[in-house]
């Protein structure tokens, strides 16, 4: 198995399908900035797409979460599913969404071979919704979404919730309601200094503790203890036996020592890190059909990685944020 200087195997890849986006949330791409995306054909095709799923298959990747930007934005994303599907070695696929259009294409992506998908609600007050997406797309087609999704079979649907101060603090009891009762697992993640434009401040960010004890008082909790190697979220059972929930808390609580997650943005450039700044370009080697070319540079790539950004991150790291990559382009 593959391991980087730290230990670290790479077992799952992030692969963003798109940088291309029809939300612009705040802690990802704010609608005040400009953002200029990749022209189609500097995103990479379906077949270079499963040329280099394989070879990270052969490095050890087990799992595949397809992202964005928005990836029920490509068109040819349910031949993309299943190419994946049939890539050897590979035992789940998932897609994180903002579920814009997931009622629509619930059943389809099922069909294409995907296991499992993770929306992206981040309040259930509909004015609040819209302040955060700033998005022509009503809450409640999101939710039917959700729905579209558990009844096609896509379970346990996740859902993902940032939580920033003096924005949506209050939506985490309501959230954990209504999807506890769904039978939906939810994760509430910080608000982190990804990218360039989002505006970052330590002042902003909800630590996960503060979350966990809200939820505590309000339902009561016990921790997961058997939690597998590489999972970044803090898992904890409600002790009504009504499901799960759980906390990603990057900026308070780092995971990076057990970060076994390698991600390629949409032109093909491999990163090690969610903050990283430079990425590897793998496109070239993918178009001029050097496959062993490419399988060696991945492993090369990996076995070198030393970055932990969330472990030593700094005001100065987080002030000087320049030539980050941004959480669009590589996803999340």
């Amino acid at each position: 198995m593959l391991s980087d200087t730290r230990n670290r195997p790479l077992r799952e890849l992030r692969l963003s399908l798109t940088d291309a986006c029809n939300f612009r949330c705040y802690y990802c791409m704010p609608h005040d900035v400009t953002h200029t995306f990749d022209p189609p054909s500097e995103r990479l095709t379906c077949k270079e797409i499963v040329c280099l799923v394989e070879q990270f298959a052969r490095l050890g990747v087990v799992k595949v979460r397809l992202t964005g930007g928005e990836p029920l934005l490509r068109a040819d994303l349910m031949d993309i599913i299943a190419e994946i599907r049939s890539v050897p070695g590979i035992r789940e696929i998932a897609l994180t969404t903002n579920g814009s259009t997931l009622e629509d294409h619930a059943e389809a992506l099922k069909a294409a071979g995907l296991d499992r998908v993770t929306v992206s609600v981040d309040s259930l007050d509909p004015d609040a919704f819209q302040r955060i997406t700033h998005a022509p797309v009503d809450l409640a087609r999101v939710l039917r979404g959700v729905d579209a999704a558990r009844a096609a079979g896509l379970n346990p649907v996740k859902i993902n919730a940032v939580i920033r101060r003096g924005v949506n603090e209050d939506a985490i009891l309501p959230l954990a309601a209504y999807f506890k009762e769904r039978g939906c697992v939810l994760r509430f993640i910080e608000y982190m200094d990804t990218g360039t434009c989002n505006q970052w401040s330590a002042e902003d960010v909800v630590p996960a503790a503060e979350i966990v004890e809200q939820l505590h008082e309000r339902w009561g909790l016990a921790p997961v203890l058997d939690v597998p190697y590489g999972q970044v979220a803090s898992r904890y059972d409600f002790l009504d036996g009504s499901g799960e929930v759980g906390v990603i808390a990057s900026v308070t609580h780092p995971f990076c020592g057990t970060c076994n997650r390698g991600r390629v943005s949409a032109r093909g450039e491999f990163y090690t890190c969610l903050f990283a700044t430079n990425g590897t370009d793998l496109r070239t080697m993918l178009r001029a059909g050097d496959t062993e070319g490419l399988f060696r540079r991945i492993d090369t790539v990996w076995a070198g990685r030393d970055d932990q950004y969330s472990v030593v991150r700094s005001e100065e790291s987080t002030r000087d944020r320049a030539g980050r990559v941004e959480m669009y382009s590589i996803g999340g």
